[in-house]
């Protein structure tokens, strides 16, 4: 038992002793990464069974042929479901707990549970129940993890951050078919689930190695200084050399404000109000953060981005599969299009932290709509037919690129730009869980809509239908974005002249 108590206090610390590779452990570099993982992870797992759920529905839970289209988008909306349900609990739990770490290792468990339940179930009931809880395990990573985001690396650079999440998931959402209806058609039904499992052992040993910036204080009195000796920091960051900054996480223009970097003075309250008591909102932040019109614009854009993804996560593959013959792994490969423009989130999400995110994400959804009434030109099996589908593709990736990084750190913006006009409303825990508890649920009710939308058009009307149904929701879309995003746009004109 001594042996394993030092191997313990070795790996996870204790009040004196720091654990081993406290710096990388904690710094912005891996926690980031750690969420990307998450977030792949999770939306890896919903999105890689989709090329062989009408296998598994037709050859396992025994579903007739007719009916599988109806119980493919019934499935993907199940999710969305259980995402709009845990979302608002999981802003809340989030905010008002010490640790982000511990709520995204519960999640973890429950998508262990989930993918468990997929893989040996043979009956619809038990592919609901999978499906309830691997919405209930995205909740926590999405709400949890963005959050946990925000206290990494601050407002500042929060849109760079979420570039990189939105190629974890646009990569999850698009990789997962890829992959699963390769492995299936080489490997098996089984195949796929062990690849699954494999992804959350990686998620595990992240998330338990990961240690939070706000905890390294814990260790503070021992940790080493730039001159070697082991004291506290400073109570002031005027004194901390750049490399210390960067490894306690101060950001002086989160901390000072943008106006006061270089004075490094804290400016005083604001006439009247003797603490961030006294300015505390009487409303849950919630209601607080869903009366503004430049939240429900962003929860709108996010909403509708997530209805086009997972319409064509639904009807996708079963078109190539009546259309062009292919299997499972063409059914997977048709994904690859969409998938290749998401390496430019990076790149959007900086261009998002010094413009704003209004004109990015409205230009995105102008962009989407002309390709997807294109979508109505394949209608036959020919090579012409399948090059165009993936160029149509490209461009519609293209532009779900150019929606969601800016509308993900728009959600930090609004809350960044509430408690600037008045400190301390939302308490001393902020909100930006909450705040992404809504964005969760604004995607979720798009993973609801989108599959039904599109599954049911295209039963009844046809593909080419339901791509110009879609069409029309993507350029509605850019109306209240190119308005309110980034504050109302007629104010923020008067502020430029």
């Amino acid at each position: 038992m001594g042996r394993l108590a030092r191997y313990t206090t070795w790996f996870s610390g204790d009040d004196n002793i720091p654990p081993i590779f406290l710096k990388q452990r904690s710094s912005s570099l891996f926690i980031v990464s750690t969420v990307g993982i998450a977030v792949f992870t999770d939306i890896f797992l919903y999105a890689v069974i989709v090329p062989i759920v009408p296998w598994a529905l037709t050859q396992r839970a025994g579903v007739e042929e007719d009916k599988v289209q109806h119980w493919v988008s019934i499935l993907i909306a199940i999710y969305g479901a259980a995402l709009v349900a845990f979302s608002p609990i999981c802003g809340y739990l989030a905010d008002h707990t010490s640790s982000r770490r511990s709520p995204l290792l519960l999640g973890l468990v429950a998508l262990a549970g989930a993918t468990a339940m997929l893989n040996v179930g043979t009956t619809i009931a038990i592919w609901v129940v999978g499906r309830l809880l691997q919405g209930a395990s995205a909740a926590v990573v999405w709400v949890v993890g963005l959050a946990l985001l925000v206290d990494t690396v601050g407002q500042r650079d929060i849109g760079k951050a979420m570039g990189f999440v939105s190629i974890a998931f646009t990569m999850g959402i698009m990789l997962g078919p890829l992959l699963g209806g390769i492995v299936f058609d080489h490997g098996g039904y089984n195949a796929v689930f062990a690849m699954a499992y494999g992804m959350i052992i990686l998620d595990i040993i992240l998330r338990v190695l990961m240690i939070e910036k706000k905890h390294v204080k814990r260790w503070e009195p021992v940790v080493p200084r730039s001159d070697s000796v082991w004291s506290s920091p400073p109570n002031t960051a005027t004194t901390l050399m750049p490399e210390e900054k960067a490894f306690y996480g101060i950001d002086e223009e989160k901390t000072y404000g943008s106006d006061n970097a270089q004075q490094r003075n804290i400016e005083p309250m604001p006439p009247g109000t003797d603490s961030a008591v006294d300015s505390k909102s009487k409303y849950p932040p919630v209601i607080t953060l869903l009366a503004s019109r430049r939240l429900l614009a962003a929860l709108w854009g996010i909403l509708a981005i997530g209805s086009v993804m997972t319409g064509f996560d639904a009807t996708l593959p079963l078109f190539v599969h009546e259309n062009f013959g292919w299997g499972s792994t063409g059914a997977g490969l048709i994904f690859l299009p969409i998938v290749i423009p998401s390496f430019l989130g990076p790149l959007i999400g900086w261009v998002a932290d010094i413009y704003g995110a209004r004109w990015l994400s409205a230009a995105g959804f102008l962009l989407g709509a002309p390709f997807l009434i294109l979508l109505r030109l394949i209608d036959h099996d020919d090579m012409p037919q399948k090059v165009l589908l993936c160029a149509l593709l490209f461009f519609i990736g293209t532009a779900i690129n150019l929606v969601m990084a800016p509308l993900m750190a728009e959600i930090t913006y609004v809350v960044e730009a509430k408690e600037k006009e008045r400190p301390g409303m939302f308490g001393p825990k902020g909100a930006y869980a909450q705040a992404y508890g809504l964005f969760n649920m604004a995607f979720a009710i798009g993973c609801v809509v989108g599959p039904v939308w599109a599954g049911m058009v295209r039963d009844s009307s046809g593909w080419g239908t339901m791509g110009w149904s879609l069409a029309i929701l993507s350029g509605v879309s850019a109306i209240p974005t190119a308005i309110w995003t980034g504050g109302f746009i007629l104010r923020a004109k008067r502020r430029e002249t």
